[in-house]
């Protein structure tokens, strides 16, 4: 008995390339350089460069690691979390740099503003 892969299955090296694509993504988005990536990681900027294009995998420890530096989530990487549109990622990303005093003010506006659109 044998097993066929399911329609849309994708294997070790299509999940390498998607995963690299959003390790690189994400590492531009935030303005950093290979080479910085590399010295947090302890590795070459060859093993990034290789990382982004799918060419290299990724150990667990080096995917929590770049989450943290990236300010995702590991499942956001992994494809286990639903992808947040780029402006809600952002808003969420500069309210955590607000004071709670700031980001309680923030909530009501945001409550002001769902109200209003139901109106």
């Amino acid at each position: 008995m044998s097993i066929q892969p399911k329609m849309g299955f994708l294997g070790p090296e299509d999940e390498g390339q998607i995963l690299g694509a959003k390790l690189k993504e994400a590492r531009e988005y935030i303005g950093l350089k290979q080479e910085q990536v590399a010295n947090h990681l302890g590795i070459p900027r060859t093993g990034v460069s290789e990382i982004e294009k799918g060419k290299r995998s990724v150990s667990a420890l080096e995917l929590k690691k770049l989450a943290h530096l990236y300010q995702r989530s590991v499942q956001y990487f992994t494809g286990e979390e639903p992808a947040v549109p780029a402006d809600v990622a952002f808003l969420a990303r500069t309210a955590s740099a607000l004071s709670n005093t700031d980001r309680q003010e923030l909530q009501r506006f945001a409550e002001f503003l769902q109200t209003k659109s139901k109106g």
